[in-house]
């Protein structure tokens, strides 16, 4: 996860008052994506879902960044 300007290839989604960019092609492939702030022992970030991990895909299950 990276902060960024929009580019052309890039599908915008706007929820909660925050900004998603993510390449459209790769939005595509990865449907449905579930962002989740996550406030623990071990730190907080952000957890990333989507339907890639259950085809062996992304990162292992999930993404996440703290």
């Amino acid at each position: 996860m990276a902060l960024d300007e929009p580019k052309e290839t890039d599908e915008v989604i706007q929820d909660s008052g925050l900004t998603f960019l993510i390449d459209k092609t790769l939005y595509e492939e990865a449907q449905p994506i579930t962002v989740d702030f996550m406030d623990s022992a071990m730190g907080s970030g952000f957890k990333l879902s989507s339907s890639l991990a259950a085809a062996g895909g992304g990162c292992g299950g999930s993404c996440s960044s703290c």
